[in-house]
């Protein structure tokens, strides 16, 4: 653990987690920070440990929030957040993952809260947690195919219903003469159209 000069009541405080993780992993971590919050980018075989430094050394007992970023054309960003109640730091752990394997060694060990948000970033990005202890759907329906929150992810129902955002005048079903219709965004111009 970092020591925390006097004055600060005991606690870590941000200056000092950032410096603690650049001590231990050098060039291997990027270290930023802004408005009070760290981030820190960390190749992905660093991942576990990271958090487990976080945990163990930082005092980031409270384990918030874990989600993936769609970071076209090559990769996928997973962010995690977690927070230090004692020395109120909070410190944003990111990594990368190729869109052609996207792999990530799971964290569920070092934060168990982390169980259902690795389901959750699995079912709707891809993501394979690796270790993980059910790394089954959680959210869609039997059967779904596909990854919702990607961005090459084809929304369907903006084709088969009105778009509700239609102003212009052909745009919609109801009234006007109809001129070229547009398709809505998130669908390719062949989307739909047979053969």
């Amino acid at each position: 653990m970092v020591a925390v000069p006097p004055g600060r009541g005991g606690r870590i405080v941000s200056d000092d987690a950032a410096r603690a993780l650049a001590e231990r992993y050098g060039e291997r971590v990027r270290v930023t920070e802004s408005f009070g919050e760290i981030t820190a980018d960390v190749p992905a075989e660093l991942w576990p440990e990271l958090l487990t430094f976080a945990r163990d050394e930082l005092g980031c007992e409270f384990f918030d929030w874990l989600t993936g970023v769609d970071d076209p054309p090559e990769a996928f960003s997973v962010v995690a957040h977690v927070y230090a109640p004692a020395g109120r730091t909070h410190l944003l752990a990111r990594t990368s993952v190729p869109r052609a394997d996207p792999r990530l060694p799971s964290v569920t060990g070092v934060y168990r809260g982390a169980n259902w948000h690795e389901r959750e970033t699995f079912e709707m990005f891809g993501v394979i947690f690796e270790g993980h202890p059910h790394l089954v759907p959680l959210l869609l329906p039997d059967g779904f195919e596909g990854h919702p929150l990607r961005k090459d992810f084809v929304l369907a129902a903006r084709v088969a219903k009105a778009w509700p955002g239609a102003k212009e005048p052909g745009e919609s079903d109801h009234g006007s003469p109809s001129r070229r219709k547009t398709l809505p965004p998130g669908v390719p111009p062949d989307w739909g159209r047979d053969g």
